[in-house]
């Protein structure tokens, strides 16, 4: 019960440039959340501050108790040198929530080997960015917020990103999805333009 996150007057200045002011955003759980916004209108930026690698000038955000993020915010940090199934063992390992039948099943979805010998360091970008997705995604997390999602991504990878994501929101995850481009096959519930601060749009 209770609000999963509680954004108050959020307020983010580097070096007396603004680039979030009063935002407000109160997620109650279960949501799927399209953020578009120009590049540098801040939606990196409010990802980081939601996962504390950055602090707020001003305001409060508020998360509950013992809240499981997952993040893919620009690059996520890979050990270069060794393979994918090592890296996500890795990260999956902070959390002690290692779950490699799904782990396995992600990567086979997006035709990514989970088993391969390949290193970090020689992923294509699309690869890249499909093991980072993984990443934000395999421990089950309650609140999962991807940046850019689909950059580097074919069509194919694309749909599948977007079945998946579908898939988690109809198990009970609350997702947010900053985004130049919108993907009209994710059943987005709240749709919200940001500039400086959050506007929703209205919604057909």
């Amino acid at each position: 019960g209770g609000i999963m996150l509680d954004i108050k007057d959020l307020n983010k200045d580097f070096h007396k440039h603004t680039v979030l002011q009063h935002l407000s955003l109160h997620l109650e759980g279960n949501e799927l959340i399209y953020i578009h916004g120009i590049n540098g209108s801040g939606k990196s930026t409010l990802f980081k501050l939601i996962c504390d690698i950055l602090k707020p000038t001003s305001g409060t955000i508020e998360k509950k108790k013992d809240l499981q993020i997952g993040a893919l915010i620009e690059n996520p940090g890979f050990l270069e040198n060794e393979t994918l199934a090592y890296n996500l063992r890795f990260l999956a390992s902070l959390n002690n929530h290692y779950d490699q039948q799904y782990i396995e099943e992600l990567c086979q979805q997006f035709h990514l080997d989970f088993h391969s010998r390949m290193k970090l360091k020689n992923f294509s970008v699309g690869m890249r960015q499909k093991a980072g997705i993984i990443q934000a995604i395999m421990e089950k997390q309650e609140l999962i917020l991807l940046d850019e999602p689909t950059r580097g991504l074919d069509q194919e990878s694309i749909h599948i990103f977007c079945q998946i994501i579908n898939q988690l929101h109809q198990q009970g995850h609350t997702i947010m999805i900053a985004a130049h481009d919108y993907l009209p096959d994710i059943h987005y519930t709240h749709i919200y333009h940001l500039e400086g601060q959050l506007y929703l749009d209205e919604m057909d």
